[in-house]
């Protein structure tokens, strides 16, 4: 993104479509909304990305490689995601997984290559990873949730991180369905404006 060290908000999520099919393809997506504060006004990015046969654990992993990528500069990071897998094992898992030479205590790490790439990214920024209830109403998520699923659905890719359509969305959500009446974005604090 080409930005300087920053406070930055990612809420992430992951699709995969047809998970409860073996027998063909499960087409999935993966999207995030960076949002960070440059001269007092909220400044919001979307990236996404998809895959034609995937699963929703690799797509969730993915779902946090993505945004990292498109940091040019060690960033604080407050990651907020629905997948327990991501955040248990981004907060829990992985450290017992190195100390093991990447191994599980019962056998190999499932999707161990995205797991090291995430470490990897990851070891770059101070990251804070927060989970929260999926569908449960919290417009972001369901924000960045409909970007995974229309990702995986048209299986596209933003190819870098791109203008958000997020108060856009808000806005015909609040005029069309009457949902979201209540959220109300608050002030900036001191802490979260760039240099």
């Amino acid at each position: 993104m080409g930005m300087e060290s920053l406070e930055i908000c990612i809420h992430a999520d992951e699709s995969c479509l047809g998970n409860q099919f073996s027998s063909r393809s499960r087409p999935g997506g993966a999207a995030a909304l960076l949002e960070f504060c440059r001269s007092g006004s909220w400044v919001r990015r979307d990236i996404w990305t998809s895959r034609p046969s995937t699963t929703n654990n690799r797509m969730a992993i993915t779902s946090a490689i993505l945004p990292l990528e498109a940091l040019k500069a060690p960033s604080k990071i407050r990651f907020v995601s629905d997948s327990q897998y991501l955040v248990k094992g981004a907060t829990e898992w992985m450290s017992a997984w190195k100390r093991r030479k990447w191994k599980r205590k019962g056998g190999p790490v499932q999707n161990l290559e995205l797991w090291q790439r995430l470490d990897r990214l990851a070891a770059a920024h101070d990251i804070a990873w927060e989970w929260i209830r999926g569908h449960s109403g919290h417009p972001k998520n369901e924000y960045v949730d409909g970007l995974a699923v229309r990702a995986a659905q048209e299986q596209s890719s933003s190819s870098g991180a791109v203008p958000s359509g997020f108060v856009e969305w808000l806005n015909r959500e609040r005029k069309e369905k009457k949902r979201y009446l209540d959220y109300a974005e608050f002030p900036l604090p001191e802490s979260f404006t760039a240099p």
